[in-house]
């Protein structure tokens, strides 16, 4: 059965077709190129059939000319064959063995590969520019002079976390109107260990999972890669639909529910406190675990609600994750799951049996950071108010046809594209050297397939550079 149905299908497998080793050659020697790439790892299969040279033309937004002279040079070296009626497909010399590395499994392939390889000269959009926080050298060497010898003297074993860190992450979140003792938190490396770990402990394969619509390709490719079957509900200005929810939670009878409460990404909304209590009498009556995903607390805006776990009391099961990315810097790969206690334990034995527990001198660092969070985000949204500010500025003066609403929270606009398919305008954008992450990466039923992601946390000049390329790239679109 082929899985290349159109030809944005394609568009997924090649990634950055424009950057291939084929370097300044023209675009049809590039793409064929990024085509043999794919056949030799694996992520095309004998017989599989590409697309049309009409389709993968108006997918990559080039001229169809391009495809035709790639599928020529292709079935010059051999590597496809063209049939009347049956259209171009894959084929496999004698003696040809594909490279055993493949892709990245989930819609997300392109963003995974981008941290993979790195930005070169590409602006990606793929995640937001989050530079390490002053105090962290600070911090850093306080830990070396003060607690390292302490440190190196204990077995650097432990699954559930470092008994420091622990209590430290069990005082933030009380602080947030969370009440929270250390033995119902768990050390993760980052938040998104965190979900794999819960997804492990509460999914199996064909059971089902509710999202909110759109939401961040990479949570969905961790729900996808155990196989289990994804129901979306659309959000609003509140957070998730509490009507959609309703119905789709008696239709279905879901095995989990995962939001993004403070602040969603990618739009930012932060989810009133009214919804945050509906979803915990939702969970209640249906007896779904709730997993609410606050990586992108520091954000635009201040006065957010405590998390949905401090509404759920006994009556609903609530996991709730954090993260230090966004606070501190991505590198110090530092997260947390909070629960029940007895939820706690059976998710430390899934996390000893992933690493025996994170780094001893991250968690440790971390738990010097964490009683600095309040100074952290005050600086942090200052700054992010001043370069949405600037975002709005240029994005009105250069793409005045793009439309947004201006974000809760958190680091991105998410900004619709009057139209236009995002898949299509992405191809146009790499070429102009930005990565652009299209609606339909986040949201698979189609509804969001002309909106973007656009982080706006960039120093003025590479913001204005951005600004720039996508400008020259929407123009070339026309």
């Amino acid at each position: 059965m082929d899985r290349l149905t159109d030809g944005s299908d394609l568009v997924e497998v090649l990634g950055d077709w424009t950057s291939t080793s084929a370097g300044r050659a023209p675009l049809y020697r590039r793409l064929a190129e990024a085509v043999r790439r794919a056949i030799h790892a694996g992520d095309l299969h004998a017989g599989e059939r590409l697309p049309s040279e009409r389709d993968l033309a108006r997918a990559l937004a080039v001229s169809r000319a391009t495809v035709v002279s790639a599928y020529d040079e292709l079935r010059s070296i051999g590597l496809v064959d063209s049939r009347r009626g049956s259209g171009t497909r894959v084929v496999r010399p004698p003696g040809f063995r594909p490279s055993v590395e493949g892709r990245v499994f989930g819609r997300a392939t392109p963003i995974i590969n981008r941290t993979n390889d790195g930005a070169g000269e590409v602006i990606s959009l793929a995640r937001a520019y989050d530079p390490g926080a002053p105090h962290l050298r600070g911090a850093l060497l306080d830990l070396v002079h003060a607690d390292l010898p302490a440190l190196l003297n204990g077995s650097g074993y432990h699954p559930a976390g470092l008994p420091e860190l622990r209590s430290a992450v069990a005082t933030h979140l009380t602080s947030t109107g969370l009440p929270t003792e250390p033995k119902q938190v768990v050390i993760t490396t980052g938040a998104q260990q965190a979900i794999g770990l819960i997804t492990q402990m509460y999914l199996r394969r064909g059971w089902t999972a509710v999202v909110e619509t759109p939401s961040w390709p990479g949570c969905l490719d961790v729900l996808r890669a155990t196989g289990v079957r994804l129901v979306g509900v659309d959000l609003d200005n509140e957070g998730i639909r509490a009507d959609v929810l309703s119905r789709v939670m008696a239709e279905h009878q879901p095995d989990l529910l995962y939001v993004m409460p403070t602040y969603h990404n990618p739009t930012g909304v932060l989810m009133s406190t009214s919804r945050r209590r509906r979803i915990v009498e939702l969970a209640a009556r249906y007896a779904v675990p709730v997993v609410e995903d606050h990586a992108y607390t520091i954000g635009a805006a201040e006065g957010a609600p405590p998390p949905i776990a401090a509404f759920a009391g006994t009556n609903a099961e609530v996991l709730t994750i954090g993260s230090l990315a966004k606070s501190v810097w991505a590198g110090l790969r530092v997260g947390w799951v909070r629960s029940s206690i007895e939820t706690a334990e059976r998710l430390a034995r899934h996390k000893a049996l992933a690493d025996l527990g994170s780094p001893v001198l991250d968690q440790a660092l971390a738990a010097r950071l964490l009683p600095q969070l309040p100074d952290l985000a005050g600086t942090r949204i200052s700054q992010l108010r001043d370069r949405l500010g600037r975002a709005r500025e240029l994005l009105t003066q250069r793409l005045p046809e793009w439309r947004w609403r201006t974000p809760d929270g958190g680091s991105a606009l998410w900004i619709e594209l009057p139209g236009t398919d995002a898949r299509v305008f992405a191809q146009s954008a790499l070429r102009h050297g930005v990565e652009v992450v299209p609606g339909a990466a986040t949201d698979p039923s189609g509804a969001h397939d002309n909106f973007i992601r656009f982080p706006f946390a960039f120093p003025d000049d590479i913001l204005t550079e951005l600004v720039a390329r996508l400008s020259k790239a929407w123009a070339e679109r026309r």
